[in-house]
């Protein structure tokens, strides 16, 4: 904020027309008239320049603010993290599982808890998004269907289930005979004082090896493999 001064308390001075000061600088005069000017000078200037400074506005910049507080940043811990967890596809893909929910799996390779693709049978006829649709809502407590979409070269599918300690979330991204997908519970539970999350991935995917069997479709795994 700028601080304004009265003309009236800006310093009123004069200078005698007979004396040394006065006008242009009397060489004639002698050291001692000379010295005298000086102080006399000074003294008339300088509040002059500090009338006027205090005029000049300041930056808001340079004047701290006792208001002001830093506002901490709260640290990143498992639990923060797993508040918040996001979902729908990642640069076209099914997102693998957070590394802080053990409740999840997931196609994507780079997951903790993965499994392989899911595959249509030849003999299955009819939509395989509308299939899947009904699968899930016949094998599932309080499904929901959340989204459906077309995708470049398929489809997309996300569904709300009941989970065992709240709701889970199904997603799926079918593209032709092949469907990639992630089921992942989005409550994840700690046990005080131990930061690891309590569960693992067998309800996920014991909840997928049921959708597969009402669909038909198969389901690869390592033990088929052996």
């Amino acid at each position: 904020m700028a601080l304004g001064i009265s003309a009236n308390l800006l310093p009123q001075f004069t200078v005698k027309q007979n004396s040394p000061c006065y006008s242009a600088p009397n060489f004639a005069a002698t050291n001692a008239e000379q010295q005298q000017c000086v102080p006399s000078f000074w003294s008339k200037v300088l509040p002059l320049a500090v009338a006027v400074s205090l005029v000049a506005p300041l930056s808001s910049s340079a004047i701290p603010s006792l208001n002001s507080k830093s506002t901490p940043v709260a640290p990143m811990t498992p639990f923060s993290q797993s508040k918040n967890l996001p979902t729908g596809l990642e640069n076209g893909k099914i997102r693998p599982c957070p590394s802080v929910n053990p409740g999840c799996v997931s196609t994507n390779p780079q997951s903790s808890s993965s499994a392989f693709p899911l595959i249509i049978s030849q003999n299955s006829s009819g939509n395989a998004i509308m299939q899947l649709q009904d699968a899930i809502l016949k094998t599932q407590k309080n499904a929901k269907i959340q989204v459906v979409e077309d995708i470049p070269d398929g489809k997309y599918l996300q569904a709300e289930v009941d989970g065992g300690f709240g709701r889970d979330v199904l997603e799926f991204l079918v593209k032709g005979d092949s469907v990639a997908y992630r089921a992942m519970a989005t409550k994840v539970t700690y046990i005080y004082p131990f930061t690891t999350a309590f569960g693992d991935s067998k309800g996920q995917e014991e909840r997928m090896k049921m959708i597969a069997e009402e669909l038909g479709w198969y389901a690869p795994s390592l033990d088929s493999m052996d």
